[in-house]
């Protein structure tokens, strides 16, 4: 599968680096075009049944002091901003038309994506920028120079300078030249960007009004508050608080106070070692596009072990990374035939991870049918880990050589491994086959069970091994070349 190039303008390539970064190479189409050979979007990223349409527009907001500062004002958002919210309405109505969508000028070659056009969540995403500078000249309580927006009964019409209103029935996400750097770094995980936006228009369609300063402020305040109840980051009141008020202020400043935080200082250095999942993904996901995977995958349509990996949230990935990472380090040195089997839980309920650790003596690994013998074992421990775990809906195996004793790059293998439906023929399928390997027996498991949270104290506790030594020189199983110390050692 070949993609086209992304982007044709700085911005938007800015914008589709984001995506393949976020969304993936798989699931992120720079300029699809409609079937009338008219662009749909700047940028198109699709997930399951979830849809973000991207726009990008750039036009400076002169400053002219011989002109009226209102009609200039007015002039650069209805081109700006105006014109692509009815733009980003019609793409929406031409994507839920179930109309073709190409992802090339000539229309050679359809979305390969599947989705339900019925059903879907279309996220409308406006990039405004060129007016940043005019909007710091013209007040400075501005910090950043962001445009406040307004959800509101009325949608477009005059406003006052650098103040957008957004229809609340019909919400368009609108981000400026610095909010979005910040809204896409902070958010860069599609269940992490999804979730605010979700959240974001549940806000926007329940009250009277939704109103903010700054994208960022709206980020900070939504990332602060934390309803218990629900488990999830919510706008607003929580809890039932919503009932008794018809709407949402946020003011400036959200976001300039909460990064001055330990807890977002901390949290930011922390994260640092979940960046081993993603590079896990993206590897996988090169592979894929290059022709190069094997196994069982489908990764474009949503089948596969790399679609379930993606949507981990960012701090989810910290703690499976750091669980993944420590389970290297206490692979035991037993002989030269060793195993050690992990399990590792989901973010998504009823889903949980097998990683497989295997070290095999050199005149196997060379055997011609070696990495068919190790995809088979990694489907049994799979097996092993559904019957052990009744509950499980959805395994996830990884296979890999220990990296504790691989020279160079570490190879992987992926499994889904759907069991919804699990009778009893199969299940003892599964236990005949684990008899010999014994996979999740008395002595045999890994299992990582924490309380984890998104945001993490300072004066946290190091990560350790269960003998109290590092491991830090161990090389790292991303596959880097490096030592552990210096690549996710932290």
């Amino acid at each position: 599968m070949t993609k086209p190039v992304g982007g044709v303008t700085a911005t938007e390539r800015l914008l589709a680096e984001f995506c393949e970064q976020t969304f993936l190479k798989l699931w992120s189409y720079p300029n699809p075009h409609k079937d009338d050979g008219h662009e749909l979007c700047d940028l198109l990223a699709v997930f399951g049944d979830t849809l973000f349409v991207f726009f990008d527009r750039e036009n400076e907001l002169p400053e002219n002091p011989d002109k009226d500062a209102q009609v200039l004002w007015e002039r650069w958002k209805r081109n700006v901003i105006d014109r692509q919210v009815k733009t980003a309405h019609g793409a929406e109505r031409y994507i839920r038309s179930g109309r073709l969508i190409y992802t090339d000028a000539k229309r050679e070659t359809p979305l390969p994506v599947p989705f339900d056009k019925d059903t879907a969540v279309i996220h409308k995403i406006i990039v405004a920028h060129g007016a940043k500078e005019a909007c710091e000249r013209a007040s400075p309580q501005n910090i950043y120079g962001s445009l406040a927006i307004s959800y509101t009964e009325i949608d477009g019409g005059p406003t006052i300078p650098f103040h957008v209103q957004i229809d609340r029935h019909k919400p368009v996400h609108i981000f400026d030249s610095h909010n979005m750097h910040i809204v896409f770094r902070e958010l860069d995980t599609v269940s992490d960007f999804s979730a605010y936006l979700n959240e974001k228009t549940r806000a926007a369609t329940t009250f009277d009004y939704l109103s903010y300063c700054g994208e960022e402020d709206l980020l900070g305040h939504y990332l602060l508050n934390y309803d218990g109840a629900t488990k999830r980051h919510v706008i607003g009141p929580r809890g039932d608080g919503w009932k008794n008020i018809n709407g949402v202020l946020v003011g400036e400043g959200e976001w300039h106070d909460f990064v001055q935080t330990d807890l977002y200082k901390n949290t930011k250095h922390e994260d640092r070692v979940s960046y081993f999942w993603d590079q896990l993904i993206q590897r996988t996901c090169q592979n894929s596009l290059a022709g190069t995977l094997g196994g069982n995958s489908n990764i474009a349509s949503g089948e596969s072990a790399i679609f379930e990996m993606v949507k981990e949230p960012r701090f989810m990935r910290r703690v499976l990374s750091e669980k993944m990472l420590t389970a290297v380090e206490r692979f035991p040195e037993t002989g030269r035939f060793t195993r050690q089997v992990t399990f590792l839980p989901s973010f998504e309920p009823n889903i949980g991870y097998v990683l497989l650790q295997l070290r095999v003596p050199e005149e196997f690994r060379s055997e011609a049918d070696f990495r068919e013998k190790r995809q088979t074992l990694l489907e049994i421990a799979c097996g092993a880990a559904k019957n052990k775990f009744p509950n499980l809906l959805k395994v996830i195996g990884i296979g890999i050589e220990a990296p504790k004793f691989s020279k160079g790059e570490v190879a992987e293998d992926f499994i889904l491994m759907p069991c919804e439906t699990w009778p009893d023929d199969r299940k003892s399928y599964y236990e005949d086959l684990n008899r010999e390997w014994n996979f999740f027996g008395t002595g045999s498991l890994q299992q990582f069970r924490d309380h984890v949270t998104q945001f993490v104290q300072p004066n946290r506790p190091e990560r350790r091994s269960k003998s109290g030594k590092t491991g830090r020189n161990d090389p790292c199983p991303c596959g880097s070349g490096k030592k552990f110390k210096k690549c996710h050692g932290g």
